[in-house]
């Protein structure tokens, strides 16, 4: 990962710790990449994973130092998810990473995780929110004294302003709810939604660096709910079929592999994959 707010503590005794490659658009290139090489020497294979409010500098330094080490070990991985959210999935990998998984089925199961996750926050404004819809009148109450909305980004976009019974759609499986709080006072998420969700554990985090630029606002308090048992993400990850990627070889789960970026032949292939010619992933 590529910024270390992300690493959340590990959630049981078998949780790797996690490898932050820290100021890559700022340190020398060559530092950088000597670190990177580095990784994919002891470890065979290195999965990146960044927040899409990641700033393009660095999004471009990472496709630039995985360009120039000419390898197919390094999968860039950039989920849709608010930065909580994302760095809970980080810390699924990381636990999954002690299990006997092939790197390209861990790296599958990033995608595959992001479907169990439900990821939201309670905003003070949505003036500049652009992750999820705003319409017209939502965007004029936000400038209202004391407005405050509760938004669903992960699974499917919601947005409500928040009043007597006012509710987000929740996951229909047992889960723990992460909260990080930013600059709003309320205890909307931990009083009404938790428990209307049903969530089994409740636990706190410092707000991620980048939440309020992904969210438009610091007025803000993030949350997320998972599945925190190591047993039940091995037993999800290992229940679906695996096939192995035509062009580098590996063992994938899904229908894109993510390290070289190939589909199964006879697909439609994404701009830059290595389908008609093995070009850098974009």
């Amino acid at each position: 990962m590529t910024s270390a707010d992300m690493a959340l503590p590990a959630q049981d005794e078998r949780t790797l710790p996690a490898v932050v490659l820290r100021d890559v658009d700022t340190r020398p290139l060559e530092q950088v990449l000597a670190e990177l090489q580095l990784l994919v020497e002891q470890h065979g294979h290195v999965i990146v994973v960044c927040s899409r409010a990641t700033p393009t500098a660095v999004r471009r330094r990472l496709h630039t130092l995985r360009s120039l080490l000419e390898s197919d070990r390094i999968a860039l991985f950039r989920p849709d998810l608010p930065p909580l959210g994302l760095a809970v999935l980080v810390r699924q990998l990381r636990q999954l990473a002690s299990c006997d998984l092939s790197p390209g089925v861990l790296a599958s199961a990033g995608r595959l995780l992001t479907h169990y996750l439900h990821c939201g926050a309670l905003l003070g404004s949505v003036a500049r929110l652009d992750r999820v819809p705003v319409d017209l009148k939502q965007h004029a109450r936000s400038w209202m004294p004391g407005s405050q909305f509760a938004v669903l980004a992960h699974p499917q976009p919601q947005l409500v302003r928040l009043g007597p019974g006012t509710s987000l759609d929740g996951p229909e499986f047992g889960t723990w709810m992460l909260v990080a709080k930013g600059q709003l006072q309320s205890d909307w998420v931990t009083a009404t939604l938790a428990p209307s969700w049903k969530v089994q554990g409740l636990r706190e985090s410092p707000l991620p660096a980048e939440s309020p630029t992904w969210w438009g606002t610091g007025r803000l308090i993030e949350f997320c709910t998972y599945l925190p048992d190591l047993s039940v993400l091995y037993q999800l990850v290992t229940s679906v079929r695996r096939s192995t990627c035509h062009w580098c070889g590996i063992d994938v789960i899904g229908d894109r592999c993510v390290f070289c970026s190939a589909t199964p032949p006879g697909q439609d292939a994404p701009p830059g994959s290595p389908a008609g010619n093995r070009a850098a992933v974009g």
